[in-house]
């Protein structure tokens, strides 16, 4: 495992010593948990920029496809108003 050092200001490194204080952990063991759910969040990001950016991705029409989601929920909602025969 490699060892990295970094620099903090006073406040975040005081801030740090609390939350380590009230989860009996160590400093490292926050700050390395902190990167790690960074590092995964920025993972997250950068695949869904890609989709985004991707020109074979197709493109929706926000208007048509809200029309679309109503459309289907009240019929849906028309269907289930009627009485249900046999069963």
């Amino acid at each position: 495992m490699s060892q990295i050092t970094a620099r903090l200001a006073d406040d975040v490194v005081e801030a740090l010593d609390v939350a380590a204080k009230a989860l009996h952990r160590s400093r490292a063991d926050i700050v390395r948990q902190a990167v790690e759910r960074y590092l995964e969040d920025f993972d997250d990001l950068s695949v869904a920029l890609e989709r985004l950016r991707d020109p074979a991705d197709p493109v929706l029409d926000w208007d048509r496809v809200r029309d679309e989601l109503l459309g289907s929920d009240q019929a849906e909602r028309r269907q289930g108003a009627r009485p249900h025969s046999g069963g």
